[in-house]
């Protein structure tokens, strides 16, 4: 064991750093714990990590003067960062990877690949969102869709399909959405109830 490095450490630091340097730990290249390079965690982000909002809603949202989440959608302010989606509806949210497309590119040096990643997420009570993200990687693909996502969620009007029980379960009427040639109809559907009393 090196003499110099204890000589400025007193009681339970200069044990722990004896009990590192027996066990061959400070020789394997981590250092002296709380000092100079090795540092713990390398890129990414901690999981238990603060939000430190970066946009006026978010401080808005974290310091509790926007209390639900129709209140941004009311005024139509733009979410600008995910966050702001995981405060309100953190829990209940549930994504779904509906699709990754492997993209090729043929350069000089040969063939490039990307991937594109479609994620859906919903909370089940209201709110829809869609991603699409292309990336070099899949998980980096999937992890920008799934905050994509979130950026892009909108809440969705809901009805019923005959007469008013329970909860609203379906759209209030019948809608249809183009995308570029085609058209997707999307029709009201009955609850299990109320196929049972037909």
């Amino acid at each position: 064991m090196t003499p110099g490095l204890l000589e400025d450490r007193e009681g339970p630091e200069a044990l722990e750093w004896e009990a590192l340097a027996a066990s061959g730990e400070a020789s394997a290249g981590r250092g002296i714990p709380g000092q100079g390079r090795g540092s713990g965690a390398h890129g990414g982000k901690a999981e238990n990590e603060e939000w430190i909002p970066i946009t006026k809603l978010g401080h808005l949202v974290k310091d509790m003067k926007i209390k639900y989440l129709e209140d941004i959608y009311l005024f139509s302010l733009p979410i600008k960062e995910s966050e702001i989606i995981d405060f309100f509806l953190g829990v209940s949210l549930k994504e779904e990877v509906s699709k990754i497309i492997p993209l090729r590119k043929q350069t000089h040096a040969g063939q490039r690949t990307k991937f594109k990643a479609f994620v859906a997420i919903a909370d089940y009570n209201g709110h829809v969102g869609l991603g699409v993200k292309c990336s070099k990687e899949v998980a980096t693909a999937i992890r920008g869709a799934i905050i994509l996502s979130k950026l892009s969620m909108v809440p969705v009007w809901r009805g019923y399909w005959g007469n008013k029980i329970c909860k609203p379960h379906t759209v209030p009427c019948k809608v249809t959405g183009c995308c570029e040639t085609e058209g997707w109809p999307l029709g009201r559907v009955p609850t299990k109830w109320d196929m049972k009393n037909q």
